[in-house]
């Protein structure tokens, strides 16, 4: 399972109003929650701890909160553009408008860091940043990730991979 999998038009928040970090992991544990049936108060919590033990910023302005759920089958993967930058405590300072939340079944462990993985690679080309701020629909933004993978990235890795 790849990124390329996980992520929908569905799942494609534009501009969003979110004034905080709080207030941000609250609007992406909402929209989860719609989406996979787990109950909200359980995973902002879940994304509560993890924030905890370290910001999940990842500088140029973007970050990839995730976490793992018990009790859940399916993983999901959310992007959230903001309206105007937050501090998300970042260690490059800058303030974060680009989220892609990552929720992952703790049965299935093994997926979570190559699909971290093809997000950070995606995220890597300033031009891709540039133009997922610019996307004007939610299927432009999944068809810019999409892009934005390296060549491998959207076949199934195998034993050889690992």
């Amino acid at each position: 399972m790849n990124i390329s999998d996980l992520l929908s038009a569905h799942n494609v928040i534009l501009d969003a109003g979110p004034a905080n970090k709080e207030t941000l992991l609250d609007l992406l544990a909402t929209e989860a929650s719609s989406r996979i049936g787990t109950p909200k108060e359980e995973i902002l919590k879940a994304l509560q701890a993890r924030e905890h033990i370290g910001s999940t910023a990842l500088g140029k302005g973007v970050a990839l909160p995730h976490t793992e759920l018990r009790g859940t089958e399916n993983p999901l993967v959310l992007f959230a553009r903001l309206r105007k930058p937050i501090d998300f405590e970042a260690r490059d300072d800058e303030p974060v408008d680009l989220f892609f939340l990552v929720l992952w079944p703790t049965a299935t462990r093994k997926g979570l860091l190559p699909v971290m993985g093809e997000i950070c690679k995606a995220l890597r080309d300033p031009q891709s940043l540039r133009k997922l701020r610019q996307a004007e629909t939610p299927d432009t933004v999944v068809q810019l990730v999409r892009q934005a993978l390296p060549p491998n990235a959207e076949r199934e890795p195998d034993d050889d991979d690992f």
